[in-house]
Parts: structure tokens; sequence; C-alpha cells
């Protein structure tokens, strides 16, 4: 499948490393606002985060290549102005609250959002509803966020076998590129529907920002009985690059006995199929956990039941690597599913 990536920021760079050690999908084309080419090669081949590349990209005329790749660059700011004649599919990782009837008519199979959209045909979350996903029905296919892709796998196992009855969540997670480095004035998103957010104005690498987050929003477009009418939460931002980390605390309907759970956790990562659940007892802090696959890391030493009721969690994830780990995983069993119901 030859593949369109829009956006070539934090997640889409991630996604491109990742893709790229996989034959049945090639990223082709790169869409990217920035006009500067040589600077979008020198972002791909050096990153604070995760390091340089060892087989770096060039430019030559309007590509990017490297060894393994050779890579069309364009700088459309409308998706509609791209010709699509030799292009499958289409990863937008722009962040872009883009029009879903325009996306729609695109001419391509499908089009994968970096991002939770209600309108889309389906919100995908590997572990909890991947099997819903229809290649003749879908189309406008999200991927979810990275908070709600580590937390719902979780939830969905626990409900399922212990019903949730309520519960409260908090993300702590790395600071983003919409906050300030030093206190300036507040923030706006129209993505994110956010006129003047006061506290990411304030300097993200000298505080821990608390915030609201939309993970239960978002864990509600895939499996509606995980809302907001049974789990508060919150956020709070702090001053790492990457990898995030949710406490959950969670009371159940049924009786629960920790080391039963235990079990269900270490069955569920032995039979799973892909990278979801980890277990770890490893006394580990963020940066151990950093391009790490798996993104329902759960931190047993602090897993616990009280009263035979409540279950408290601490689950790690990386936010960029992880989740675009499971774009891309999301994206080839698409491709498998299409290429069986074909056959």
């Amino acid at each position: 499948m030859k593949i369109l990536l829009n956006g070539i920021g934090r997640i889409g760079k991630a996604i491109l490393q990742i893709a790229s050690n996989f034959t049945d999908i090639k990223i082709v084309v790169i869409n990217e606002l920035n006009s500067n080419i040589e600077n979008i090669a020198y972002s791909i081949n050096y990153d604070s985060t995760y390091n340089k590349l060892d087989d770096k990209y060039v430019v030559k005329n309007n590509f990017i290549q490297n060894s393994t790749n050779k890579i069309k660059i364009l700088n459309c700011y409308n998706l509609i102005n791209i010709d699509f004649e030799d292009i499958d599919i289409i990863i937008d990782s722009s962040g872009n609250q883009e029009n879903i009837d325009k996306l729609r008519k695109l001419d391509v199979k499908a089009i994968f959002i970096t991002h939770p959209r209600k309108e889309a045909d389906i919100n995908i979350i590997l572990g909890a509803n991947e099997k819903q996903l229809n290649p003749n029905e879908h189309k406008i296919i999200s991927t979810s966020s990275c908070n709600a892709t580590a937390l719902l796998p979780i939830l969905k196992l626990i409900d399922e076998n212990y019903g949730i009855n309520f519960g409260d969540i908090s993300t702590i997670h790395p600071l983003l590129n919409h906050q300030k480095v030093l206190d300036s004035t507040c923030v706006g998103s129209n993505n994110r529907g956010i006129k003047c957010n006061f506290e990411f104005g304030r300097s993200s690498t000298q505080n821990i920002i608390p915030s609201g987050t939309t993970t239960i929003e978002a864990c509600s477009y895939v499996l509606p009985e995980i809302n907001n009418e049974i789990l508060s939460s919150n956020s709070l931002r702090v001053p790492t690059d990457t990898v995030g980390v949710i406490n959950v605390t969670l009371f159940t309907k049924k009786s629960v006995i920790k080391e039963k759970l235990l079990k269900l956790f270490e069955l569920f990562q032995i039979n799973q199929q892909f990278k979801i659940i980890f277990n770890n007892y490893e006394t580990l802090v963020s940066s151990d956990f950093k391009k790490e696959n798996y993104t329902s890391i759960i931190d047993h030493r602090f897993t616990d039941v009280k009263m035979n009721k409540m279950i408290k969690l601490v689950l790690w994830y990386d936010n960029e690597w992880g989740y675009a780990s499971k774009v891309v995983d999301i994206l080839r069993y698409y491709v498998k599913t299409l290429k069986n119901k074909r056959e």
C-alpha cells in the first residue's frame, strides 16, 4: 500500500521510522507545510528525544531519500488540492480537524487520523475494538489518542471480568509543542476547541501544570460504556520529553482478588496479538520506557486491591513512539483485513 503522510511533526516522524521496517506498507509522499525541504530532512535525521538516524535522508530535487526510501515532498495547505492517483492511503498526523465530508470525497481507500474524532467512521484502539474494523464500511478511521490507547485495553479487561462501577484517572503527561518554554500569553487551539488556556501559557520547563483531559471522552468513542458518567479525570503536564503515566483508581461491581487480577493481566500478555499490555515488575523510571512499543505497561509495584472492590494501577506508555507504533499496527491490520476480504 502506497501511503501519503500528512504532517511530519512528533507523531509523523515516529510513524515514518516505524513504517519503514515493513514491506506491506510504504510511505511515498509527505505533505508538510514547512516549505524548507532541507529542514524537513534535517528534522527527520536528528531528534533530541530519539537521537539521530543511522541511515540519513538527503535531498534530491523535491524528494528526500536514504538507502531504503525515496519520498516526494509536497507543501499543500489543503489535502483536497493533492493528486492521489498513485496513493492508496492517507495518514493524517497533522493534528488538524479536517472537514470529514471533504476527506470522505478524497480518492483513496482509507484515511487514518491520529487523534480522536467522533465523526470518523470508526475510532480504533487495539485491544478494545479492532475486530469491528471493516474496510468496506470504514474509510475515515481515527486511531484515537495516546492516553486512550494506553488506558482503554486495561479498562475493557477489568470491566469484562469484574464490572467497573466508577473510578478516577490522572494522566501525567510530558510537555507538548503548543506549550510555552517561558511564561507568556495564554494558548489557544482551534483543533482542541480552546480559545485561551491560561495555564499552558506558563513555562512548561519550570512547572507541573494541571489541566483537563479528553482521555475518557476518547475512550467513549470506542466503547460507549466507558464514559465520563462513571470516570472522572484530570491531567498534569510535567517537564519531560516523552513517556506518560496514568494513575488509575477503579471501584468494581464484583469482588476482586489481587492474585487473580495479576493472573488476568499475565494471561492477556501471553495471548495478545499486538504489543499492548506488558507486566513490569522492575524498579524503573519514565526514561526506561522510551521508544517502547508496548502501550499499556502496568507497573505492578503499585498494583493493589482494597476491600476486594477497589483496584489501584499505574500505567506507563511512550506517548509518541508507542502511540505511533499502534497507528502503524492498525494500518497493517487494515491492509491485512482488506486483503483477506478480497481473497
